[in-house]
């Protein structure tokens, strides 16, 4: 699996007044989601894109592999820190997505939908995959970190996080196991991190810890 980072950079005026991402926008049989799908045959791709339409662009996933064609429109905008992704991109329909691939269920999530718990636990995913361009700044790396476990804690779950390279975003790609475990983690720049990871470990996990199936609300 090699999830790709979320497209935002494309575009270096991304989420600022005046900034246009439809230059960059394409449709979803277009050219870079047809390579994507090239990729795919040698196992799961998971890339974002901007993608096209008669108005402003989604910010929009593709997900490729092996019986897998399937993609996700990002639902929270990133209308916070002084950004207003709203102003460039238009939400997703608040339709979760989630496939089915090497026996597990995978989760989909963009970026900024990192902060909101309940798009994961409606997920729920075995592997929850989640391209980013965490915007740098101040705590940034911590809030990142935080969260991405969290998400895997809460949802018993593993998460796959690709954060694209600073120094604009904050970089730091993570594996988090279902116990909350950091399996790797890369850096700020440009790095590429490759974990082996066991499916049979969040049934392992979730039998001891059966916060799931504990739940009254």
């Amino acid at each position: 699996m090699r999830p790709v980072g979320s497209p935002e950079a494309s575009g270096r005026d991304f989420g600022q007044p005046g900034s246009d991402l439809r230059p960059y926008a394409e449709a979803t049989d277009g050219p870079y989601a047809q390579r994507l799908r090239s990729l795919g045959r040698h196992g799961l791709v998971v890339a974002g894109m901007f993608e096209a339409t008669d108005d402003l662009p989604y910010n929009t996933l593709i997900a490729a592999g092996p019986g897998v064609d399937t993609s996700y429109r990002k639902i929270h905008l990133y209308d916070s820190f002084g950004f207003k992704e709203s102003t460039t991109i238009t939400a997703g329909a608040l339709e979760p997505v989630a496939l089915e691939y090497a026996g597990a269920r995978v989760g989909l999530m963009t970026c900024y939908d990192l902060r909101f718990p309940e798009l994961a636990r409606e997920l729920a995913a075995d592997l929850i995959v989640l391209p980013a361009a965490w915007v740098a700044g101040p705590r940034k790396v911590e809030h990142w970190r935080t969260l991405v476990q969290a998400r895997a804690i809460e949802n018993v779950a593993f998460v796959v996080a690709a954060g694209q390279p600073g120094p604009r975003y904050t970089g730091h790609s993570m594996v988090v196991s279902p116990t909350g475990d950091v399996l790797a983690e890369a850096g700020e720049g440009e790095e590429t991190v490759s974990v082996t990871i066991d499916l049979g470990e969040v049934a392992a996990t979730r039998g001891t810890n059966p916060s799931l199936s504990n739940r009254r609300m």
